[in-house]
């Protein structure tokens, strides 16, 4: 796994010693000898992780971590504070100065490594997230403005397994500071249970559980689909480097020495809550431009995007199966008249609208609804014959035409009728705009013959689908 690493000391002997090592597992290695040079190069040459010196002239380790994680466009850097500083206070200031971890020197090999090649993965999928944000904001959806550090942590849901009362007892008291919800069980099976029913922000598992498997519980959190992502939190034994670095190959998160200390437990906690609400948002985020950018925006329906690519997902599985596939197309019968009634577009708004939920409610759960374009609006209905597809384009345009529709801007009713055209796939050899273009030259045809009815395009010509007995609307 290559990845382009900053290392900052002040001692040109540990920065050699540093960039031989790295450079042996073929990562490519950048160096600086202070605070200032170093933030000139995240942002020159951004890297994939900093190892950073504590103790350093001038600047030292924790303002220049500060700055990494206070600037939105490093923020995103892992930040590895290296030094001969051991005091759990330390810790617990560089953790809080957004570090993502505090190693001690002398640096064991194992314990670098595996923790390096977990902050890259990391950061690769940070910087994918990253990109997909950009990406919304060229949608036009806002996009998530909020610095790492100032994401809430509180009131987390977080899961802790250990098998030593007194020390899970521990946990879940100091997690209680930050009125999270903890919930604390002592077997493998328990846990994972717990995992599978709900969601939870952390989970904490203590690496030395009496005849269970910690590190196999790890594999399976990430092995599925709900838990892949959940951040994990390890709890070790100082001499356990060799197992902690088998944890990070895992996918583990980060790790706390035993005995535990308070504040340095609550400094991970958050540090790894504000992560994953963080990544949470830029998920939401993403997601809410997905579906920006395949429905429509005033009714809710999927637009004429999704549409296209949805019929020709239909019509490639009705050439494989053999099985119809219906598509009808309908506008509002002289809904210009309706704007410029109320010399405003709310009102036409309005119905639209209305005109959506009435449709929506009268389909099947697998039937799909697009708003075309304008006052156009297409369904495509799977495993449906020329029979059903006419009775359902009937049953829709009598109660479209049977129920005034309510405004609001003013407030009153609006009579509205719809005309529409039907349209049977082919069996083999048509695309989706040839399937549109029938529908459209049926609808058409509906509106020639006097509106408010619909019409089946067939290939000896139209038919007017029989109607009920429903008076017409008054502007049709």
């Amino acid at each position: 796994m290559s990845a382009r690493i900053l290392v900052v000391d002040d001692l040109l002997p540990n920065v050699k010693l540093l960039e031989a090592k790295l450079t042996s597992e073929y990562f490519d290695v950048l160096t600086a000898n202070d605070g200032p040079s170093a933030l000139e190069i995240i942002e020159s040459q951004p890297p994939d992780i900093v190892l950073l010196d504590v103790m350093m002239p001038g600047m030292d380790g924790f303002e220049v971590c500060q700055r990494i994680k206070q600037n939105p466009e490093t923020m995103h850097i892992p930040v590895v504070m290296i030094t001969a500083l051991s005091d759990a206070a330390d810790r617990v200031r560089g953790i809080e100065c957004g570090a993502d971890d505090f190693l001690t020197k002398p640096v064991n090999d194992t314990a670098l490594f595996a923790r390096v090649r977990s902050l890259v993965r990391l950061k690769m999928m940070m910087d994918e997230w990253r990109m997909r944000e950009q990406t919304t904001g060229q949608l036009g959806v806002l996009r998530h403005e909020t610095s790492l550090m100032d994401v809430d942590a509180s009131e987390a849901a977080v899961l802790v397994l250990d098998d030593n009362e007194v020390d899970a007892g521990k946990v879940v008291e100091t997690l209680r500071q930050d009125d999270d919800i903890v919930i604390a069980t002592d077997t493998v099976e328990s846990m994972f249970e717990y995992a599978m029913k709900r969601e939870f922000d952390l989970i904490i598992v203590n690496l030395n559980l009496r005849e269970q498997d910690s590190l196999r519980l790890c594999s399976r959190l990430r092995s599925a689909e709900r838990t892949r992502q959940i951040p994990i939190l390890l709890v070790v034994e100082e001499d356990q480097v060799e197992r902690l670095a088998k944890g990070f190959d895992l996918g583990i998160n980060d790790y706390l020495i035993k005995p535990i200390d308070r504040n340095e437990l609550l400094a991970r906690a958050r540090t790894q809550i504000r992560r994953w609400r963080y990544h949470g948002r830029l998920r939401e985020t993403y997601e809410r431009s997905i579906e920006m950018a395949l429905t429509d925006g005033l009714t809710g329906l999927y637009n004429r995007r999704y549409l296209y690519t949805h019929v020709d997902g239909q019509i490639e599985r009705i050439s494989a199966s053999g099985k119809p596939m219906s598509l009808m197309m309908f506008d509002i019968d002289f809904f210009k008249t309706i704007n410029d009634k109320h010399v405003s577009h709310a009102a036409g708004d309005e119905v639209l609208q209305e005109l959506a939920r009435r449709i929506t409610q009268n389909l099947r759960s697998f039937d799909t609804v697009a708003r075309y374009a304008g006052d156009e609006f297409v369904i495509v209905m799977p495993d449906t014959d020329v029979p059903i597809a006419c009775a359902v384009a009937e049953r829709l345009r009598v109660d479209v035409a049977s129920k005034p529709f309510q405004i609001t801007v003013p407030a009153g009713t609006e009579s509205v009728t719809i005309s529409i055209g039907v349209v049977t796939a082919r069996p083999e050899g048509e695309t989706t705009l040839d399937l549109i273009r029938r529908a459209d030259e049926a609808l058409y045809q509906a509106k020639h013959a006097g509106r408010n009815r619909a019409v089946l395009w067939t290939e000896d010509g139209f038919e007017e689908v029989a109607q009920s007995d429903v008076p017409a609307a008054g502007v049709a």
